[in-house]
């Protein structure tokens, strides 16, 4: 499988594992966004279901956790918080990251998903080992002492938006009745 991705306002030809991590990433973003077709932002801040979750704010999280996890194949676990010491005000902006706020607009939204998302594209491409790891970052979630791939975590941020892309299809469809599929 061949793939043409754009690196640095030029393409690249990758193939292999590379290819298909790029095709699986696409294929997840684009259902996940294909929800907020013809949107407006008081409808992306809509709950439609008991979930507090809304479009907007499911595009939001969705950037914060890849630009999140993309930090770490980078920098390592310094990427990410430190959970053990999160304050209140650390919980309050993170529970904003789920929500589209007042001064918020789903057209910059998805810019910025789209921002991150050529930032990880960019980095399957150009990453000379997808093998490199790091130790997870302590946090309950995590064992202790547990390490993770790069080639681990982009399969994760692909599960993540595949989730939130189902997620994001049931809130739609309850917002106004459109379906990404069938």
């Amino acid at each position: 499988m061949t793939v043409n991705t754009p690196s640095s306002h030029q393409t690249s030809e990758v193939t292999g594992e590379r290819a298909d991590l790029l095709a699986a990433l696409a294929q997840s973003r684009h259902f996940l966004r294909f929800t907020t077709r013809d949107l407006t932002d008081e409808q992306a801040r809509l709950r439609t279901t008991a979930s507090e979750l809304s479009l907007g704010g499911l595009i939001k999280h969705v950037t914060e956790v890849e630009r999140s996890w993309v930090d770490f194949i980078l920098n390592g676990p310094s990427a990410m918080p430190d959970y053990a010491t999160m304050s209140e005000d650390d919980y309050s902006s993170w529970e904003d990251g789920f929500r589209l706020l007042p001064d918020e607009t789903l057209a910059g939204a998805l810019a910025e998903y789209e921002k991150v998302a050529r930032r990880t594209d960019e980095l399957v491409v150009s990453l000379p080992d997808l093998n490199v790891d790091h130790p997870l970052p302590a946090a309950p979630w995590f064992k202790p002492g547990e390490r993770r791939s790069a080639r681990r975590v982009l399969l994760g941020i692909i599960a993540e938006t595949s989730q939130h892309a189902g997620h994001a299809d049931i809130i739609r469809e309850s917002l106004d009745g459109a379906k990404s599929m069938g």
